[in-house]
């Protein structure tokens, strides 16, 4: 393969150290974001507000693009299944994720700038073949079924408008390679916030729809599950399946290697921080208005607590509510499927050219990249082909698609913490002790949910209230011994000193083969066996859970 690269002394472009980890060229110089550029000599003196603002412009994209893109078509679906089988009574999962997601994608951050590498290729280096297999191997898998699901919007949405899908997945599969495979990282961007615009269309959705405001606020915050047989292992699949779409594995992948791809090196980490602390909220508010606006339509009517799919719910928003909002649901999801297609077909192809070391930058154009863009398209068109075949279980693969996800998530989430806190990667930028105590939390609170999804597909009829109140218990014990230990730990050891931010903002890490591979414990090793042994049990599970409930539902 001719487009194989040796790493790039990077010294005399600028990047701050004599020698970088950066493979490929094209990731090394100014960056052009949609709404501005930013010099690679740019300094950083005499900074006004208006010049802030105006970096801060340059700067978005990954972030958002990332946040906005995970309220994909399967997104869609399960925030609209959530709606009419249950109304508001999940929607107090959505603000609890906005942590999650800015925790999570803001470690994401500080590796994608200080590295200069992504996030496969981290894995496959830092840990061995055999645990970068684990990781990326779940994610090819994972974000393959994905791109399905995409697809699987895209014919439901153009469906309600009566168009075939012999017409309509091949011309939007035809769509996503052109607009990717363009040579201009910039143009890229600006075809990806065009999706982000279009995602504010839930806005005049919810004032078709006029959902009550106190039913609404009460969902937000107060937690409970009613309807459809309240608590059982069917609403909690749901609600791994509303953390697997809000919060999922090929997040960390995407935004790691865009802000490699745009350039981002640590002078610019804020900004991309406030990049990706803006997506958050958004991407949670189209999402909590999505499920407000099937709620209001459909709870006190037949068919509430009988999902079926997406194209069904915008048929039944022209039914109840107009047929504009049939409409604009359709468009919404219509959208939601084109981005997200872009996004994790584009995490995939990123992470395949970390692996197998060929040039993957947006700024190439095809005859530069032709293993970047080939791994792009095959992987549409396989996508799109079996949403073509006739019977597919198309409403059920997508549901048991973000479940697998939020399964999946503790797995990705771990090697995400073990890279964070690896001196040799991010020298000052490691996790500050807080900031491990909130990631142990999440990974605990997300395997918690997979044990008790497991446990009741195991034993159907347990007691899950008794069951989530028991785990619940168990955690906090965990959390007081962990936080004990780690607390003595944080006690012996010796004060770091404090690192100017001239130094910290022009730290790079080194080529990789410079650094020393960590060495586990067999504490660790032990630790990360079980959790790769629980991992293939819960996808089995899951993958019988989903069977029931195809099989329920046939």
């Amino acid at each position: 393969m001719g487009e194989i690269e040796a790493p790039l002394g990077a010294g005399s472009r600028g990047t701050g150290t004599p020698e970088s980890a950066v493979l490929d060229e094209a990731h090394l110089g100014d960056i052009e974001g949609a709404f501005g550029r930013i010099r690679q000599d740019d300094g950083e003196s005499s900074r006004t507000w208006k010049r802030r603002l105006l970096t801060l412009l340059a700067i978005l994209g990954p972030g958002i693009i990332v946040m906005v893109g995970d309220n994909d078509a399967g997104g869609v679906a399960t925030y609209a299944q959530a709606a009419q089988n249950y109304g508001l009574a999940l929607l107090w999962t959505l603000p609890l994720l906005i942590p999650v997601l800015i925790v999570n994608q803001e470690m994401v951050v500080r590796l994608g700038a200080v590295t200069g590498v992504g996030h496969a290729r981290l894995i496959n280096e830092r840990f061995g073949k055999f645990w970068g297999a684990f990781s990326v191997g779940d994610l090819f898998v994972l974000n393959f079924l994905t791109i399905t699901t995409e697809f699987i919007g895209v014919n439901l949405a153009l469906g309600y408008f009566g168009v075939s899908p012999y017409i309509s997945v091949p011309i939007a599969a035809v769509g996503l390679v052109a607009m990717t495979a363009s040579g201009s990282f910039r143009r890229w961007e600006r075809f990806m916030f065009v999706f982000i615009f279009a995602n504010f269309l839930v806005i005049p959705l919810a004032v078709f729809s006029h959902p009550r405001a106190s039913s609404f606020f009460h969902g937000f915050f107060v937690p409970g599950v009613h309807g459809s047989g309240g608590f059982t292992s069917t609403s909690v699949l749901l609600i791994i399946a509303i953390v697997g779409t809000t919060v999922a594995p090929w997040q960390l992948f995407f935004q790691q290697s865009n802000i490699v791809d745009k350039r981002i090196t640590p002078r610019h980490i804020n900004y991309e921080r406030a990049d990706t602390v803006i997506g958050s909220f958004v991407t949670v508010f189209a999402a909590s208005l999505i499920m407000a606006v099937v709620a209001a339509a459909f709870i006190g009517r037949p068919p509430f607590g009988h999902y079926k799919n997406a194209e069904s719910v915008a048929r039944g928003l022209a039914h109840y509510v107009g047929h504009d909002a049939g409409a604009l649901f359709a468009i919404i999801l219509l959208n939601a499927s084109l981005i997200g297609a872009a996004s994790v077909t584009l995490a995939t192809s990123y992470a395949f050219g970390d692996i197998f070391g060929a040039r993957h930058s947006l700024h190439r154009g095809w005859r530069d990249a032709k293993f970047f863009y080939a791994s792009f398209t095959a992987m549409v068109v396989a996508a799109a082909a079996i949403v073509l075949v006739p019977g597919a279980p198309l409403g059920l693969i997508t549901t048991g698609v973000q479940a697998l996800a939020g399964v999946l998530l503790p797995s990705a989430t771990v090697f995400l913490l073990l890279l964070c806190n690896d001196k040799e990667v991010l020298g000052p930028w490691v996790n500050r002790p807080w900031l491990n105590a909130v990631a142990f939390a999440i990974v605990s609170v997300l395997l918690v949910l997979s044990l008790i999804l497991m446990a009741t597909t195991v034993f159907p009829h347990v007691d899950v209230r008794l069951l989530t109140a028991g785990m619940g218990a168990g955690l906090a014990v965990t959390y007081l011994v962990a936080g004990i230990g780690y607390w003595r730990v944080l006690r012996q050891r010796p004060p770091e000193p404090a690192v100017p931010r001239a130094r910290r903002v022009r730290w790079r890490m080194p080529p990789l083969n410079r650094l020393e591979r960590p060495v586990w414990s067999r504490g660790r090793l032990f630790a990360m066996y079980l959790l790769r042994g629980y991992l293939v049990l819960a996808v089995v599970l899951l993958g019988v859970k989903a069977f029931e409930l195809g099989f329920h539902h046939g």
